[in-house]
């Protein structure tokens, strides 16, 4: 089976597209490199430059490839600008994706995982969050993934495309050769991993009277293998039909957590700013990951936060810049 994956240059696609080369699928990688790293694409991989804006370039890489099934992980996905300029978001996001559904479907292909996100819960009524729970987008960039998941249902009942939408929460780690190089950076692990690197003077914690343990915001990380491992499940059970998963480690860890987990594996001194709440931001948000793990024998495999921040940090050591520049504009389809 060839898959093409969208986005396979940024950081949760370019560890799935190494985890289904290893799984034996051969895999088409497109993407304009906007936010994603040429560096960062498995070698076994095709990679085919261009931007889902351009219908006649998606028309042309379908001709071409011949994909069996797509993974659509290419959007803008910062929730902070999204709030600030919606349109963007709420244009960019969803047009791109319909192009890419349109042009699927053109196709004959009847297979698409979609990258979805727990933005889709603003201010879940409780925690963990299943899939029953009441979908209130948090932010324009949220809006536009249920946009796109509304298609999804639609395409389904119209044209018989077979989905899985998989919502993430924090996703964090690395593999050996693959990690996380955002420009610019909003992730707080990478943010805290970046003081002990000397690259930051510190990190600023927004919130100490939130009510948790220690009064800062709780979060579910999620280690990005597992994650990847999730879409290859996901991808072998469309047979049996569409599906939607909430994917998170089923527990939480606070901002101070983070830090202070990340000094001792570092065994740096990491400086901490203590500031008011950030508009927008609640307590805890943790996933509830049951029906995975029950329909597909899905279980996170890096459960530990210290997993987690370790193998961050041995990423980030062994590739202290990130991924090399691209100085090469690449050409497009």
């Amino acid at each position: 089976m060839k898959v093409l994956v969208t986005g396979g240059a940024g950081y949760i696609g370019s560890v799935v597209v190494e985890q289904i080369i290893a799984a034996g699928y051969a895999v088409v990688v497109f993407d304009n490199l906007s936010q994603g790293h040429r560096a960062a694409v498995h070698p076994a991989a095709e990679f085919v430059a261009g931007d889902l804006g351009d219908p006649d370039a998606l028309e042309r890489l379908f001709s071409m490839h011949q994909p069996n099934a797509v993974m659509h992980f290419a959007a803008r996905s910062l929730v902070s600008e999204s709030i600030e300029r919606p349109f963007l978001y709420l244009g960019d996001n969803v047009t791109n994706g319909f192009n890419l559904l349109r042009t699927t479907l053109e196709h004959g292909v009847r297979r698409f995982i979609f990258s979805s996100t727990a933005n889709l819960f603003d201010r879940p009524a409780c925690v963990p969050i299943d899939e029953e729970a009441a979908i209130i987008p948090g932010s324009p960039y949220g809006e536009s993934k249920f946009i796109l998941e509304r298609m999804l249902h639609w395409f389904e009942r119209t044209h018989g495309l077979r989905y899985a939408c998989l919502r993430y929460f924090n996703a964090a780690g690395a593999t050996a050769e693959r990690g996380e190089h955002h420009e610019p950076e909003t992730h707080l692990i990478p943010l805290v991993l970046a003081v002990a690197q000397g690259k930051r003077a510190g990190v600023t914690v927004f919130g100490t009277d939130y009510p948790t343990p220690d009064g800062t915001c709780v979060r579910d990380y999620i280690h990005v293998s597992d994650l990847a491992s999730a879409h290859i499940r996901a991808l072998e059970a469309l047979e049996k039909g569409s599906r939607f998963y909430n994917l998170g480690n089923g527990r939480g860890f606070s901002v101070q957590e983070v830090i202070d987990t990340a000094r001792a594996i570092t065994g740096r001194s990491i400086a901490v700013t203590y500031g008011p709440r950030r508009a927008g931001d609640v307590a805890t948000l943790v996933a509830g990951s049951d029906r995975i793990q029950r329909e597909l024998g899905w279980r996170p495999q890096f459960s530990q936060l210290s997993d987690i921040i370790a193998s961050a940090w041995a990423w980030h050591q062994q590739f202290p810049k990130g991924y090399p520049q691209d100085f090469v504009t690449p050409s497009f389809i």
